[in-house]
């Protein structure tokens, strides 16, 4: 049986990365780790398998040629794509099998698929399997079980071409302990993080070391510090073990802003190699954080919590929310003045949205308040919520955010705040081609053509003179930068409420 593996197109969106990884002569930032773990599960003896990664390149006629079947996964943001991909397989009469959160959250939303596998594949895909070599596959199959990690395959990553990518993708544990409302993580994936075993990661890792990989590798997990005692006893020391010998491989994830209360476990994360985290602060409004239940966020001076994560040698990324019911005019100065303040560099700031299976979804649709399905890019200038808040001062006001953290002069004042309080990470990644290509790319298009081009010049100098052990790192948020600019600029140009 021949199978086309089919990952959807995603929009230029803060996650997407596309005007950054252009600049290292890369297609897409992340490899579809789903797809190539589902691979993992299909016997090679009975399928032959290809795979189309549609931020790397077209489907082709002959592609959908080839195959008897498609398997398609994705998510949200990934919807649009979704649809044409599936539209052209059924005019090619192929049967389409789709899974993952996408069509987890709206299966109805794709009536056209003959098989949806939702929910976690290690219990769904097995049924579906099953049933298609018995010869009665049904149309759906679903799961409430949580399933245990430690039978999930290393990825074939033989089915891509890593050069495509920036940055590898592995998960170690799926869950969060945590309960926010406008978050699907818990709906999906429960609140007891289920974890991998270390062996398992090192696994993963060496089929990526082994296979050639020297690059970034991203922990995808919603909540990577959800198991700490787990971390810093095994898995993080065995991290450390691994990376002896071998060229750096920096780690980055996902964790939230507890982390800054355990000084061990952020030093166990650099020794292991970490160097970034993305941490979502959601709002400095006491009232805002209630609302949303973001307990762990409450009660806490969350500047000094992103300086002592910043202090311990990891870059923190910040995800920030607007449209809280409890939200007033202030909230944006209130938003523009912590990013700042926070050196946060890399900010994604959004609308509330309120996605399916959300405890904040039922109370909107029970008070009539639902605009349709979340887009599943919450920097879109757009929301699937009626806001307290007039929409028109809602937009304005993200506009004005906008202004005031991603135009040259405040972006530029936020990457030095940075570099002065971030202290350099223990493993680095070597400087290969690809990075002076970046660079002298940079150089052209921000030092010289960009708009920028004054701002770039006195932090590339003030970082040679000041923090040159920093200046790749200066050079990749200068980057970074001309990223967030070009999508927001787009997104506010073209409102969609």
């Amino acid at each position: 049986m021949k199978a086309l593996l089919i990952y959807p197109e995603f929009p230029a969106t803060y996650w997407s990365f596309k005007h950054a990884i252009r600049f290292l002569g890369k297609r897409s930032a992340f490899p579809p780790l789903g797809l190539l773990t589902v691979a993992a599960m299909l016997p090679a003896d009975k399928w032959e398998l290809r795979l189309v990664d549609m931020n790397v390149r077209r489907l082709r006629p002959r592609d959908l040629n080839w195959a008897d079947m498609v398997f398609i996964g994705g998510m949200m943001v990934q919807k649009e794509s979704a649809r044409t991909v599936i539209a052209r397989a059924r005019r090619a009469g192929l049967p389409v099998v789709a899974g993952g959160p996408l069509f987890t959250c709206e299966p109805e939303s794709f009536p056209e698929v003959d098989h949806l596998v939702l929910n976690e594949a290690e219990v769904t895909f097995p049924r579906f399997l099953a049933d298609w070599e018995a010869g009665h596959p049904g149309r759906c199959y679903r799961s409430a079980e949580f399933p245990s990690l430690e039978q999930t395959p290393v990825p074939r990553w033989d089915l891509i071409d890593m050069g495509d990518y920036s940055s590898m993708s592995l998960q170690f544990s799926r869950g969060c302990p945590f309960d926010c409302d406008f978050c699907n993580v818990t709906a999906l994936l429960g609140h007891k993080p289920r974890i991998k075993t270390s062996a398992q990661i090192l696994a993963e890792l060496d089929a990526l070391y082994d296979s050639g990989w020297r690059g970034a590798v991203f922990f995808v997990d919603d909540n990577f510090i959800g198991n700490k005692r787990f971390l810093t006893s095994e898995l993080l020391p065995a991290l450390a073990s691994w990376q002896r010998g071998r060229s750096g491989i920096p780690f980055y994830t996902e964790a939230s802003i507890n982390l800054s209360d355990d000084s061990n476990l952020m030093a166990s994360m650099v020794r292991a190699g970490f160097d970034t985290v993305f941490v979502g602060i959601e709002t400095p409004s006491a009232e805002g954080l209630a609302e949303c239940n973001k307990r762990q966020n409450s009660n806490r001076d969350l500047l000094e919590c992103v300086r002592t994560i910043q202090r311990a040698g990891l870059q923190v990324q910040g995800g920030f929310i607007v449209g809280f019911d409890s939200d007033g005019p202030d909230i944006f100065q209130r938003q523009i003045d912590f990013i700042q303040q926070s050196g946060i560099v890399m900010a994604m700031v959004g609308l509330l949205q309120a996605p399916v299976g959300t405890r904040l979804y039922a109370r909107l649709k029970n008070e009539g308040r639902i605009r349709g399905f979340s887009g599943g890019d919450n920097t879109a200038c757009s929301t699937n919520i009626v806001p307290r808040m007039n929409l028109e001062a809602l937009q304005e006001g993200y506009r004005r955010i906008f202004e005031n953290i991603y135009l040259p002069k405040p972006y530029y004042q936020r990457v030095r705040r940075f570099l002065q309080e971030y202290r350099r990470p223990e493993i680095r990644q070597g400087i290969k081609g690809e990075h002076i290509r970046a660079f002298l790319r940079s150089v052209v298009r921000l030092g010289i053509i960009g708009r920028e081009r004054i701002h770039f010049w006195r932090l590339m100098i003030w970082t040679f003179l000041n923090r040159k052990d920093l200046f790749p790192t200066a050079v990749t948020l200068a980057i970074m930068g001309f990223h967030f600019r070009k999508v927001y600029e787009t997104q506010l140009n073209r409102p969609r409420f």
